[in-house]
């Protein structure tokens, strides 16, 4: 899902900038030393799935696995996906600079909701429950990054409101894999370590 360079207007990217500094700094602060290691690793997780890509148009379709992001680190989240974005714009291309701050308020925010929607389902004690809490929590954030997406091709120029409805039609296939993997996960995790799946707090 990540917008290419040159493609947004100005406004729509001080504002993607505006809030994920924001985001940034909340999640920066949300971070204590011993979860350093784990946001390092959760980071160089989401850059190793997010490079298979399929490009559509202006943007790109892939797995991003921000919803498991969101439930282990909360408002971290925006630092860990940043950072992945950042490395991916500067050692590859994907997405860009001037796009970065845009790109990772438009996949970091839908997890840290989806986070604070569904970790009390998640930590449960009905095992069913947390493991439809687990799907959605993997599956919402897809939606709403790709509503995102959208609305920001949208709102950047009346000739790419058709772009921006092919962006999300072509991103809800993978909303069913992406809830899939994360209730597997949820389930490993409530049995070896359940106590990671308890987002911090800022």
């Amino acid at each position: 899902m990540h917008i290419s360079e040159g493609v947004l207007s100005l406004p729509v990217l001080l504002t993607g900038g505006l809030l994920t500094l924001g985001g940034l700094y909340i999640g920066l602060r949300a971070i204590k030393e011993e979860d350093m290691p784990k946001a390092a690793i959760l980071s160089a997780v989401f850059f190793t799935a997010s490079l298979i890509h399929v490009n559509i148009g202006p943007s790109s379709t892939h797995l991003v696995l921000s919803g498991l992001i969101g439930l282990i680190m909360g408002w971290a989240a925006f630092p860990v996906i940043f950072l992945a974005l950042a490395l991916q714009g500067l050692l590859f291309g994907f997405g860009g600079m001037t796009t970065l701050g845009l790109n990772s308020f438009n996949m970091a925010a839908p997890a840290v909701l989806a986070a604070w929607l569904f970790n009390r389902s998640v930590n449960g004690r009905n095992s069913l429950l947390a493991s439809i809490a687990g799907f959605l929590t993997g599956a919402t954030p897809i939606i709403l990054s790709a509503f995102l997406v959208g609305l920001s091709l949208a709102l950047s120029g009346d000739n790419l409101r058709t772009v921006a409805w092919a962006v999300f039609l072509s991103n809800l296939p993978i909303v069913a894999l992406e809830g899939l993997v994360c209730m597997f996960c949820v389930q490993f995790l409530r049995k070896v370590r359940p106590a990671i799946l308890r987002p911090q707090t800022a």
